[in-house]
């Protein structure tokens, strides 16, 4: 009977399609049922290499995705909430937590897979609340897995009737290594082990595959999937790249010492199988947890090497936007709560020289486009968001205390000027969002507009860095600059736009472009307005 390449190919194709679509879906809808507060999680839980471990574990369960968790890791790292060591293990939890897929796929519930998409799609389009939406979204995600499964199954089924398959079965079973390869390689093309995991329990179920040649290419799925991490890293931060590194490792030194143990793992398999009387995807599903739990087990104990030696290969020091605060100590809020305001102060400081750094960034993206400059500016917006719920809290506990008038009178000044400084970033975020929206839409400014725009963001700087001065040394003359300089915003923003709404009256600019000035002006002089406001309660004047 002749083989009919394309059914093969449209069904196999089509089927991996699906699936991967569906694994995303499922993957996006668990992480939004979760409340997406996977960084909080990442975050607070992650505090040695075992916890991590566990975290790493729950994390990638819920986004159904290792190299996603791997990717939030190196973000975390990068900002500072968690050392290489703690990401180490969070990357080995991840291995772990990728294998619940596979485990899945073994309940071989095909036959309802239809039946399953049709409750998903019920609840998504039938219901206006979110939390049934997101579990519409995960039903929905579940079925189409196992329908793009069958799919597959059903396309790889004339395959072990091929002498050419039958072949390449027997010369994976000879040579370990060159299976090793192949579920590398197909995995870096597919990129997801999920996916081609997923495969390979189909292949071996249809009888194309045997045993001896699956446990190589289920190694080398495995390494292929480092691949996302690496890509993430390129271009990235060191610490990035060392986090990328590490995964590569793990992965690679882990597939070595299973290559060696292949038979006796080998064995292993065919023992647990008799003894659970395990289908043929639940034995995949068995290799694949028993290679990730026993790789982690092995490793484990070499966390502090590995991090070492990636320090050593990818050496340098780089600064990094540290998003956890510094001196924040909670042992001073009870026993000394006049030194706790005074790390509440060190912490704004910090959290305010940030700001400045962003608004620098800022300047810097809307006058060079460069997209490492709206990223770090976004980091730190970020960083400042997350130092004002840190340094609010803190404060918060302080006023719990029985404190003096005049240290009531700093805790007032310092939880206000906590909120003008996140308002600060709020601002430049916006123009930060403005300069995205003129790249995206070829919106050109005139030299005129940016002679103008340079002057503004100039005085605007100058003055958010003369108010964290006022602040840090309490000095009214100072803070009455500020009070100088803030007026001198406002009168530079009504003479600015209206220098603008002329040049667009006279053809000389664009309606996109007098409508982006006139936002990036209004910005910066809400900025001053916030500049002012801690200037004002350094004053005691402010209302």
């Amino acid at each position: 009977m002749e083989t009919n390449w394309q059914e093969i190919l449209f069904t196999f194709f089509g089927g991996l399609g699906i699936f991967l679509f569906s694994i995303k879906y499922m993957g996006d809808g668990l992480q939004k049922a979760a409340g997406d507060r996977l960084r909080a999680i990442l975050d607070r839980f992650t505090t040695n290499p075992f916890m991590g471990v566990l975290v790493g574990i729950i994390v990638t369960v819920l986004i159904q995705s290792s190299s996603g968790t791997t990717v939030i890791v190196v973000g975390l790292v990068s900002a500072g909430f968690m050392t290489l060591r703690q990401a180490i293990g969070v990357i080995m939890g991840a291995n772990i937590g990728t294998t619940v897929t596979a485990f899945i796929i073994g309940l071989d519930v095909g036959a309802y897979a239809l039946p399953i998409i049709a409750v998903g799609t019920v609840l998504i389009f039938f219901f206006r609340k979110n939390s049934i939406q997101n579990l519409g979204q995960v039903i929905f995600g579940f079925g189409g897995l196992f329908y793009g499964l069958e799919l597959m199954s059903e396309g790889m089924k004339p395959l072990r009737e091929l002498p050419a398959f039958i072949d390449l079965t027997v010369n994976l079973s000879d040579l370990p290594i060159l299976g090793v390869v192949v579920g590398t390689v197909f995995t870096l093309i597919v990129q997801s082990s999920s996916a081609t995991v997923a495969i390979l329990q189909g292949l071996y179920a249809e009888g194309v595959i045997n045993l001896g040649a699956s446990l190589p290419v289920l190694f080398g799925d495995n390494i292929g999937t480092t691949i996302t991490a690496v890509l993430a890293s390129l271009g990235a931060s060191i610490t990035a790249r060392r986090a990328a590194a590490v995964h590569v490792l793990f992965n690679v030194v882990g597939s070595i010492v299973f290559l060696i143990l292949l038979v006796p793992f080998t064995a292993y398999i065919e023992w647990i199988t008799g003894l659970l009387n395990l289908e043929a995807k639940m034995q995949i599903a068995f290799a694949h947890g028993s290679f990730n739990v026993a790789n982690t087990i092995i490793q484990f104990p070499l966390i502090g090497a590995w991090a070492y030696l990636v320090t050593k290969f990818i050496p340098g020091e780089e600064r990094t936007i540290e998003f956890a605060p510094k001196h924040l100590d909670t042992h001073f809020i009870d026993t000394a709560p006049s030194i706790a305001l005074g790390q509440a102060k060190e912490e704004i400081i910090r959290m305010g020289n940030y700001s400045v750094q962003g608004l620098q960034e800022t300047y810097e993206y809307l006058v060079t486009k460069s997209r490492k400059n709206a990223e770090t500016g976004y980091q730190l917006e970020q960083a400042i968001n997350n130092l004002d719920q840190k340094i609010t809290e803190y404060l918060v506990l302080i006023s719990a205390e029985s404190i003096s008038a005049a240290d009531s009178s700093r805790h007032t000044v310092l939880m206000e000027t906590v909120r003008d400084i996140e308002r600060i970033g709020d601002h430049f975020e916006n123009i930060l969002e403005l300069v995205d929206y003129q790249e995206e839409n070829r919106v050109k400014m005139t030299t005129e507009a940016m002679a103008d725009l340079e002057e503004m963001f100039t005085l605007t700087i100058e003055t958010v860095q003369k108010a964290l001065d006022a602040l840090d040394t309490t000095s009214h003359d100072i803070a009455r600059e500020v009070a100088e300089q803030e007026d001198l915003i406002d009168k530079m923003e009504r003479k600015f736009r209206k220098k603008h709404i002329m040049r667009v009256n006279e053809g000389a600019c664009s309606a996109q472009a007098g409508i982006v000035f006139v936002d990036i002006v209004s910005n910066l002089e809400r900025i001053g307005d916030h500049s002012v406001n801690i200037a004002e309660a350094i004053l005691g004047n402010r209302a």
